[in-house]
Order: structure tokens, then sequence, then C-alpha cells
């Protein structure tokens, strides 16, 4: 039985053998570069050998070039390799879209005035104030006043609120429906 093992084996072997007689230089190369990085490997002291940074970088970039690199992978499964791999694309596509500045930063001075001309003129808004601050000699863009304004609780004008409304337009309301009673006729 385990001669019969070895010889099926061996058979094997011969068959992988003459295989690389048929392919191309450049598959023969990197399938023996892909073998002697696995031996590099396996040749560290531990019981399960540690794969560092260069050895991931090595198997994705091997991936990238030669497909055949699922059938001679030993240590690593090919599904760990495409994480790699795609774990890199995430890192560089992370760094590409990394902030790089944008717009200046307000100054505390500038949010104050923003602030306090805001709690002193109820009725203004950010066109107003961006042109007051304008002529105050500070550079900034009304769309960053506006910003600023709807983080800032206004209790507004008693004299625009709603109750305010019905009180000074009872009279004219009285004579409009508030609701609809639709009838056989429409």
């Amino acid at each position: 039985m385990l001669h019969e093992e070895f010889v099926f084996e061996f058979a094997l072997a011969i068959l992988a053998a003459i295989r690389i007689f048929f392919r191309s230089r450049r598959d023969t190369a990197l399938e023996v570069l892909a073998l002697r990085q696995q031996v590099t490997v396996l040749k560290r002291k531990r019981p399960r050998p540690p794969l560092n940074s260069l050895d991931r970088l090595f198997w994705s970039t091997l991936r990238r070039f030669w497909p055949g690199l699922r059938d001679v992978l030993v240590i690593v499964k090919p599904e760990t390799v495409v994480g790699w791999h795609r774990a890199g694309f995430r890192l560089y596509w992370r760094w590409r879209s990394r902030p790089r500045g944008g717009r200046p930063k307000i100054t505390d001075e500038i949010r104050r005035l923003i602030r306090r001309m805001a709690e002193e003129n109820a009725s203004w808004g950010a066109p107003r104030i961006h042109g007051e601050i304008l002529k105050l000699g500070f550079e900034i863009s009304e769309r960053t006043v506006a910003r600023y304004l709807r983080r800032i609780r206004r209790p507004g004008d008693p004299g625009k609120r709603w109750r305010a409304f019905l009180q000074n337009h009872c009279e004219v309301i009285v004579a409009l429906d508030f609701f609809a009673v639709p009838t056989i006729t429409f």
C-alpha cells in the first residue's frame, strides 16, 4: 500500500516536471521565485512562520503580475493574498483622498463678532452681517457667515412669531376657511 502511494506521487512529480517544458520562461521563473520565497519563510525558527509586511507586499505584487500564483501557494491561502491586495488598495485610496487643507480656519475674533452682530440685530441675516464684516476689513465668505448663524440660537423678533401674526390679522383670517367640506357636487 505504501509502495503504491509512493509510485503515484512519483508519477505526479514526473508529470509536473514535464509540464514545465511547455510553459513560458516567465511563468517558470515566477514559480521558482514564489517557491524560493516560501522556502525562505519556512526556514525561520518558529513553529508557525510569521509573515511580515515585506512578505505581504511580495505576495500582493506577485499576484498582480502572475495569475498562476494560486497553483503554487503552500503557506498562504490565495484568498489571504487577495485580501492583502485589497487592503493595499484601500490604504492607497485613503492616502490619495486625505484632506489637504481647504478653506482657512476662522479666528475666534470673527466668530465672536458674528455672534455679537446676530444677537444685537435679530433681523439681520447672513448677507447683511457678511457685508458689515467686509466693511470692517475681514475676508470671509457669506456662506461661512450663514454656517455660523445656523449654529447660533437666535430667539428672533417676537413680532414675527405665529401668535403675533394671528393677533394682527384676526379680522381678515375669520373670513377664510381653514378646511373644506366636500359635497356631492364637489
